[in-house]
């Protein structure tokens, strides 16, 4: 992790195997490097970081176990052991990123909604508001980048107030999900 202690790609990539695993239960090592590979691909782009991580370093590394067979040669049934879901635990408490231009954050933030109901009802609230306060925190930059630029030609200010209408839509979206829970 970094120092702030949110995710770096290869900490992205265990939280999809882990949080795919956990979810759907064991899967064939195909059909998992499949979907795991859609995923990404669909919410940041070809990625050489997210690439690097490979299901048999999991597997090594005793977050993941062959059920069956040995590994990718065999296709082998895949799924996580104890250590991997003390492994998911800790990368979904982990902390996000302030928003950036590098995908990451998106892909972090897919992934805790995509596997937050497999946390208990607290830890999801936890997770939630964190998620909440970083959209305050960039409404609160974005509303000062609007302040300093006023009066200025261009199209920055239309293009700034799309973006603190869409950072104030998802704001109220995180809020209303805190709600219902």
């Amino acid at each position: 992790m970094y120092r702030d202690n949110s995710l770096m790609p290869k900490e992205a990539v265990r939280l999809a195997v882990l949080g795919t695993l956990i979810q759907n239960g064991p899967q064939r090592y195909a059909e998992l490097a499949g979907a795991l590979r859609h995923f990404l691909d669909r919410i940041v782009g070809p990625s050489l970081d997210l690439m690097g991580t490979s299901l048999e370093m999991l597997r090594y590394e005793g977050l993941i176990e062959a059920l069956d067979g040995t590994g990718m040669e065999d296709n082998a049934l895949l799924g996580a052991t104890e250590a991997g879901r003390a492994e998911f635990d800790t990368l979904m408490r982990a902390n996000v990123r302030a928003p950036s231009a590098d995908g990451l954050n998106k892909l972090v933030i897919a992934l805790k909604l995509r596997f937050l109901h497999l946390l208990d009802v607290e830890s999801q609230r936890d997770q939630i508001d964190h998620l909440a306060s970083l959209c305050e925190t960039e409404l609160a930059r974005l509303g000062d980048l609007k302040r300093a630029s006023a009066g200025t030609d261009g199209h920055f200010a239309d293009w700034l107030e799309h973006d603190i209408a869409q950072a104030e839509e998802r704001l109220s979206w995180f809020n209303n999900l805190l709600s219902r829970l």
